[in-house]
């Protein structure tokens, strides 16, 4: 469903008991609410969790935000990083986290947990420093708290993250690669799992524009890590220890940044959560909110 969160127009799913824990999913760059495995989402919403799903905005069914004056095509976005070294945002993450606490007021919800995975986690971080009174918890999931310059970036790195328009079978063949890459060795998702779920996001609404622009609002973000020792949101930071996109030292890092965060390495995931990692996920959940945000 089409709802309107902190003036835009976003796609939501709301799954589970309505009078069940609030617990909101924020999804990575470029990735739809369809990403989330179904095993994943049900098996919180058998566990008494109301779960809301949603499409980040500028990707999937959710509205597109481009600025006058910035560059969403990814040749002009290079070509202006590698002359000047900086490009424009159309918007932040801290945007972003704000388009969050607008679904969780669309929606009726006053307090959540979130779980935020990649882009997603660095929202998490954002609304544990800006939203904590609207927080029960945060969970972080294969994030990091450097700016995009710390973590090595320039103006090559950028252009391998940048989206371009592509035919739908190559949409779905680059798809089967970077999985090849980042994916999880102990977990993995079949080849027809993977072609499914690439042609469903695609036929939904594959934008390289849009995802060129959270790139941007990536780009953009500031480094948290002296914001994150002042939370007392309860947190928990969970990365994969073959995670070859955003290393383990990293999400190590934010753990011992927030004051009484839960730290849980897990050996074989990569920078993805497939459906056989959903029940172990499902049971993180419940542990830790019992434990700490119950």
């Amino acid at each position: 469903m089409q709802i309107t969160a902190n003036g835009i127009q976003i796609e939501v799913e709301d799954h589970g008991p309505r009078d069940g824990v609030p617990l909101v999913l924020i999804r990575g760059l470029g990735s739809q609410l369809i990403h989330w495995p179904a095993e994943f989402v049900q098996g919180l919403a058998d566990a008494r969790f109301r779960v809301v799903v949603f499409d980040n905005r500028d990707v999937g069914l959710s509205q597109r935000c481009p600025k006058e004056g910035v560059p969403s095509q990814a040749e002009e976005i290079t070509a202006q990083a590698l002359a000047e070294g900086a490009v424009p945002a159309a918007y932040r993450l801290n945007d972003m986290a704000a388009d969050t606490i607008g679904v969780m007021d669309a929606l009726g919800i006053e307090t959540a947990h979130v779980f935020g995975m990649s882009m997603g986690g660095a929202i998490v971080q954002l609304l544990c420093m800006d939203h904590a009174a609207r927080l029960l918890s945060g969970t972080i999931v294969m994030a990091t708290a450097r700016p995009f310059a710390e973590r090595g970036g320039n103006a090559e790195w950028l252009a391998t993250l940048l989206a371009h328009p592509v035919a739908r079978e190559d949409f779905i063949a680059n798809a089967l690669r970077e999985y090849e890459f980042w994916g999880s060795p102990a977990y993995p998702m079949t080849e027809a799992e993977l072609q499914a779920q690439a042609g469903l996001a695609y036929d939904r609404g594959f934008d390289p524009e849009g995802v060129n622009r959270q790139v941007l609002a990536v780009i953009a973000s500031t480094d948290r890590r002296h914001d994150l020792t002042q939370v007392t949101v309860p947190c928990q930071v969970i990365h994969g220890e073959n995670d070859t996109l955003i290393p383990p030292e990293a999400g190590a890092e934010i753990a011992g940044l927030i004051p009484g965060c839960d730290y849980h390495a897990i050996e074989g995931m990569g920078h993805v959560i497939t459906p056989k990692q959903a029940p172990m996920l499902v049971a993180m959940m419940q542990d830790f909110v019992a434990r700490h945000a119950g």
